[in-house]
């Protein structure tokens, strides 16, 4: 009998305790054990989307999980954001953050409905890429010097193409810097400001490696410089514009994973170090240098400082060029 006893109250003791494992399982689920979804600002084919499902793919892999891309494109950028903004912190919604929907839109509209800065948990960078000064082949431009002294000479010969923020904010930049009168023409997008460019009614266009790749490989446009602090892979052998003259002159367009506020250290270095073994890789970093972006890596502490100094910088050049996107 006293065996049998002993053997019921271990048996029940094991049961209890297999019980309170499993409760405990179920009260903390190991992360991620759903699918996860990125929410990117921008339309589907867009350079940011196709980087983000890239990344998706190779995550998926790492996290064992399935990863949804969603475009919710609108207001440059602000309505995908917005919506990542509103999510639960619990790690299932993520967004393919930018410098434009966490850096520049804050002060480009009046009103925004998120804090980029507080609304968001930075998980790491993803990837760089300058942006490319570039002048039709038949001008008789070599170098960002060229083009500079030329409009110092007769103000109005080296009208620029702007096909974005970000090259309006370049060539602000450029201006403040040189003291040279450039002038902008904007334009909707790269293909009305190249087909202007290669027509020979503007001279120069300032715009992003993947859009000016096949015009350069041709020899349609030629390469002046590169925004970039040091020398680009993605444009190989141009020299940055800092080394023409202007050091210090720096600009790079990037892409970032963040999270929802709230969304838990633990989570957010999960993230991180499965996207940091992503970009580790030979052919995935192959392939993201193939769409026009250096690939990053990095903390989520990096991501966070970078995006702060990235805000102190371009507030007051935004500011003084009286830039507006909603007017």
């Amino acid at each position: 009998m006293r065996n049998i006893a002993a053997r019921m109250i271990t048996t029940t003791a094991a049961s209890l305790l297999l019980f309170n494992v499993q409760v405990a399982q179920a009260q903390s689920p190991t992360y991620p054990n759903k699918p996860i979804r990125i929410i990117v600002a921008y339309a589907a084919g867009q350079g940011t989307d196709v980087a983000t499902r890239l990344l998706g793919e190779q995550l998926s892999k790492e996290l064992g999980q399935p990863i949804v891309v969603e475009n919710k494109a609108g207001a440059g950028g602000i309505l995908g954001t917005e919506m990542a903004a509103q999510a639960a912190g619990d790690g299932y919604t993520l967004t393919m953050g930018t410098n434009a929907t966490h850096v520049l839109n804050q002060f480009l509209y009046a009103k925004m409905p998120f804090d980029p800065a507080k609304d968001f948990e930075p998980i790491a960078m993803v990837g760089t890429f300058p942006m490319v000064l570039a002048a039709g082949a038949n001008t008789p431009y070599r170098t960002v010097g060229d083009v500079l002294e030329a409009v110092k000479r007769t103000p109005g010969s080296a009208d620029i193409a702007m096909p974005s923020t970000s090259a309006r904010l370049v060539l602000e930049f450029l201006k403040e810097r040189s003291g040279a009168p450039l002038f902008g023409i904007p334009y909707k997008g790269s293909g009305s400001a190249m087909t202007d460019v290669l027509g020979g009614q503007l001279s120069v266009t300032i715009d992003t490696p993947l859009a000016l790749r096949p015009h350069l490989a041709s020899g349609k446009l030629r390469a002046l410089g590169v925004t970039s602090g040091t020398a680009s892979s993605l444009v190989p052998g141009v020299k940055p514009v800092a080394e023409q003259g202007h050091p210090g002159f720096e600009f790079v367009a990037w892409n970032a994973l963040y999270a929802p506020k709230g969304t838990s250290a633990e989570i957010t270095r999960t993230l991180n170090t499965a996207v940091n073994k992503v970009l580790a890789k030979p052919d995935v970093r192959q392939r993201l240098l193939d769409l026009g972006f250096e690939p990053a890596g990095g903390s989520s502490g990096y991501l966070g400082v970078f995006a702060r100094k990235e805000r102190e910088r371009w507030a007051p050049i935004i500011k003084a060029a009286g830039i507006r996107a909603d007017q």
